[in-house]
């Protein structure tokens, strides 16, 4: 069966991956510093490659150079040498990227993002989370037309548009560009003396705002402005265009442009509540480690768990992004009366990388082993809640499983804070194609899930409690595609195992 991992295939865990994290500041004294701390704190949106582009102005040679700097790698391995920033990465102005691809387009170095080009207008350097639904055509006209492409990335794609663009000012060159894109896109865009930050009218990846020192900051996440010590100060808005420039620093208001769209309501994406963006980030104006909790008591209260043979049933998290999930369901298990206690039954191994020497032995389940350990003597002859966001392929979770029993528990109990993946994702999320979904495999028979798995039980948040937990107090909407297949746009669907961010 093609559940089984084999052993000379790369170890990933089973989950999807959102493609990449973006950062910019605007007239720091540090700026490729602060860019670094940012990236860094985005680690978990890209750990393929990272990149950081610097605008510094010349003042010998009366113009704008751009200083760039990216590898593949985690960010720490991309900038080990500390003299990139005081010799290489100069200017007050910056860009950085953090990226994950799909196949066939992370072997390229081109493809690492910031992608900076020279054109009549000037240096510019673009760095994109999500995915562009309209590649194919748009690359198509521009081959036509006698464009060449340096990179197989659909970003590269915006700034041809923004070359071709017969606007004659810049920024209506930049939003001219994004009125021809679809799909999804948070972008920062840095120019020779601005920084753009723009967003698609969809909303579906997150795009926060801050400021440090006087300075203007964006990113993927609030969690980049933690570390600086940056305050939010809020979010671009679907469909907006901000730009920052030197007028920006004397009036304190970025120029907001937006962009042409028909969308009747944002879309934004419900997998970065469960999934994706850290618990201590605040997205689409809403605290992630709320709403995770929320998540959690809600799949409590859908499925609850009875001890049976034992006093107590044993709730414990998949680290770590389901720790918040966890917490909310033992709470509610126990307010309903069921005697629950939280505990760590599993401890991840941090430095496990993408990659490493293959084992010679001929375990099956090695490579999970490398990467958790069970804590035998809290689950030995206990009944066992196992929380986890979400279910991929399900070869990860079915290993866990045996994991744990064979650290002795009595009974497994497997919570999904997420409904069944059904469907792939056309607006940045890498899942796999349809047919590789555990939720398609056993055709959407979840006691046949469970059994695969080995668990005695196994339960899913609905997607009914799911739209009724995230947030709606201003009117918040939300893309569930991946399990529903409800795509908010026409996707063309050919563009989905390749050429993204």
């Amino acid at each position: 069966m093609f559940y089984e991992i084999e052993l000379n295939q790369p170890f990933l865990l089973d989950k999807p991956h959102d493609h990449c994290g973006i950062f910019g500041i605007f007239r720091h004294p540090k700026a490729s510093h602060m860019t670094y701390y940012g990236l860094h704190a985005l680690q978990h949106r890209g750990q393929e490659g990272s990149g950081i582009v610097t605008s510094e102005f010349d003042s010998e040679a009366k113009k704008y150079r751009f200083h760039f700097h990216k590898d593949f790698g985690l960010v720490n391995d991309v900038f080990r040498d500390d003299k990139l920033f005081a010799d290489v990465l100069k200017g007050e102005s910056a860009i950085g990227h953090n990226r994950y691809s799909t196949t066939g387009a992370s072997d390229s170095k081109v493809n690492v993002q910031p992608i900076t080009v020279n054109y009549r207008g000037g240096n510019v350097g673009i760095a994109h989370n999500g995915n562009l639904t309209n590649f194919h055509s748009l690359r198509k006209r521009l081959q036509d037309e006698g464009t060449i492409f340096q990179t197989t990335s659909d970003t590269e794609i915006i700034l041809h548009l923004i070359a071709k663009s017969k606007e004659q000012d810049q920024i209506k060159q930049i939003v001219d560009a994004l009125n021809q894109v679809e799909g999804a896109f948070s972008l920062v865009i840095l120019t020779d003396d601005k920084l753009i930050a723009a967003r698609d009218p969809y909303g579906w990846r997150p795009l926060a705002v801050g400021k440090l020192d006087g300075a203007f900051v964006v990113a993927s996440e609030t969690c980049a402005f933690d570390i600086i010590d940056a305050e939010y100060v809020g979010d671009v808005q679907p469909g907006e265009v901000l730009v920052f420039d030197e007028e920006v620093l004397r009036t304190g208001q970025p120029k907001s442009y937006r962009l042409n769209t028909t969308v009747a309501q944002p879309h934004h994406c419900i997998f970065e509540y469960i999934y994706f963006s850290r618990p201590d980030s605040k997205i689409f104006g809403e605290s992630v480690n709320r709403v995770r909790r929320r998540l959690g008591k809600a799949l409590a209260q859908e499925h609850p768990v009875q001890p049976k043979e034992t006093e107590k049933v044993i709730v414990i998290n998949v680290p770590d992004s389901s720790n918040t999930a966890t917490l909310g369901f033992a709470s509610e298990n126990e307010k309903n009366g069921l005697k629950t206690k939280y505990e760590i039954g599993l401890i991840r191994s941090h430095y496990v990388g993408r990659t490493f020497i293959q084992p010679e032995q001929e375990v099956r389940d090695i490579k999970v082993k490398m990467k958790f350990n069970t804590v035998k003597g809290v689950l030995k002859d206990k009944e066992v809640v196992i929380v986890d966001d979400s279910i991929v392929r399900g070869t990860t979770s079915k290993q866990l499983v045996e994991l744990i029993r064979e650290a002795g528990a009595k009974a497994i109990h497997f919570r999904i804070s997420s409904p069944p993946i059904h469907y792939p994702c056309f607006y940045g999320m890498d899942f796999p194609s349809s047919e590789e979904l555990i939720a398609n495999v056993f055709q959407g028979n979840v006691e046949a899930i469970g059994k695969y798995l080995g668990v005695d039980s196994l339960g899913y948040l609905s997607l009914e409690k799911l739209l009724e937990t995230v947030p709606h107090e201003n009117g918040e909407t939300y893309c569930t595609a991946c399990f529903s297949g409800k795509y908010p746009t026409n996707v063309q669907t050919h563009s989905k195992t390749e050429h993204e961010c």
